[in-house]
């Protein structure tokens, strides 16, 4: 395998969930990883499209499973919507279907957060789903508002397995508008690479994205022209990986991998 692209990296965007830990369990390789980071000098930002927590809400939980990440170092699908709101000014209210983190990432958007006759309807990881706020998103999108999607994930994995998220949504409620998404944000959509190298000042040609998913974290990568790793930690298996169209340029089966080859770099 040549890992000779790693040389050039002088940052690392990381996937969470199937990279780095599974639902609550830190994976044991993760501190390493991270060490090495520190100790060669290389930027570090991590990068979910779970759109059911903001920043503040992801670094807690990172520091909770015992490692030292500020809310300035998470990148979310839900921010990269917050983006796109503030370049849209004649979106000025929306109906969130949501949780109340992501309701707070549209009001730092300078956006009301309304629940009828919106502008736009915004679509997260509705892990506080009721059928009343899905009917209404039903109703506002067929009245004509403009449909966005925090992100496309169909499914969220969890130790129960693997759990209905927001392109699940939006499908459903695409079969009952006829409507599909007029924006969908978060990986592998370029709004996420452009955050982090808004933040970190460097071109996405030394930035590597770190993930465990084909269609989300490699594509990313693939597109705006950054190192795509994948890690064999999550969802993707060698058999997929195998048949599938999207190749990464390098492949580990963990991130304690990643980080020898990085000291061998």
């Amino acid at each position: 395998m040549d890992t000779a692209g790693l040389r050039s990296v002088k940052a690392f965007l990381l996937d969470l969930d199937g990279t780095l830990y599974l639902g609550d369990r830190l994976f044991e390789w993760t501190p390493r990883f991270l060490d090495t980071l520190r100790r060669r000098g290389l930027g570090r930002f991590f990068m979910t499209n779970n759109s059911s927590r903001d920043a503040e809400g992801y670094a807690a939980k990172l520091r909770r499973l015992g490692l030292d990440v500020q809310p300035d170092e998470i990148i979310t699908s839900g921010q990269s919507a917050a983006l796109y709101l503030r370049e849209h000014p004649e979106i000025r209210s929306v109906y969130v279907l949501g949780t109340d983190q992501l309701a707070a990432e549209v009001r730092r958007a300078g956006k009301e957060v309304v629940d009828e006759r919106a502008d736009a309807v915004l679509v997260g990881y509705a892990t506080n789903l009721t059928f009343a706020a899905l009917a209404r998103a039903a109703v506002e999108i067929r009245r004509g508002a403009v449909f966005l999607a925090t992100h496309p994930d169909l499914v969220c994995p969890d130790e129960l397995g693997m759990l209905p998220d927001c392109g699940s949504l939006c499908r459903c409620l695409a079969a009952a508008t006829g409507r599909e998404p007029d924006q969908v944000f978060g990986k592998p959509s370029s709004w996420m690479v452009r955050l982090v190298t808004e933040r970190c000042g460097l071109p996405p040609q030394d930035i590597a994205i770190v993930g465990d998913r084909l269609y989300t974290d490699i594509r990313m990568g693939i597109d705006n022209g950054s190192l795509a790793v994948l890690v064999l930690s999550g969802e993707t298996r060698r058999e997929l990986l195998r048949t599938s169209t999207v190749q990464p340029d390098v492949v580990f089966e963990n991130v304690f991998e990643l980080a020898v080859a990085l000291e061998q770099a």
